[in-house]
């Protein structure tokens, strides 16, 4: 006899086959729920339209197709994608031996390569950045201090 269990809320599958048990998990992890999609949403927004009141650059003007891409700074120099950044950190910059997270690295591009006002730590903008480039990671291993593709 077969059964077939599948939790409300999860996608996640069991199959009972007599008395062997199988766990079939989703390949492509989907957002958890309707507040964190609205949050990756308006991240994204932010990231292609946002200047932070800074320069007129946003995100995107370095980090293109939505940082699915590798770009290049304002000076020129050439910067992977973001396909893997919420996976390679926390790092350690190199320069002073600090400890960075990936809200520090978004609030350090923001003033930088934007010439913008960093969004507040814990705020809406920061947040929903943060969830807009983790999802551009899903999937991808954890390697804290790892390279970016």
């Amino acid at each position: 006899m077969t059964h077939l269990v599948k939790p409300s809320t999860s996608a996640v599958v069991v199959l009972l086959l007599g008395s062997v048990s199988v766990l079939l998990l989703p390949t492509t992890a989907r957002p958890a729920d309707a507040a964190l999609a609205q949050a990756i949403a308006r991240g994204k927004d932010n990231f292609s339209h946002n200047t932070f009141g800074g320069s007129g650059r946003y995100c995107e003007s370095c980090h293109l197709e939505g940082g699915t891409q590798p770009g290049r700074l304002p000076d020129g120099e050439a910067i992977p994608s973001l396909t893997n950044a919420a996976a390679i950190f926390p790092r350690v910059r190199s320069e002073d031996n600090a400890l960075i997270t990936l809200p520090d690295q978004i609030r350090t591009c923001v003033a930088r390569a934007i010439k913008g006002n960093p969004p507040a730590y814990g705020s809406d903008e920061l947040n929903s950045l943060v969830s807009y480039v983790t999802s551009l990671s899903q999937g991808k291993p954890i390697d804290m201090g790892g390279t970016p593709h």
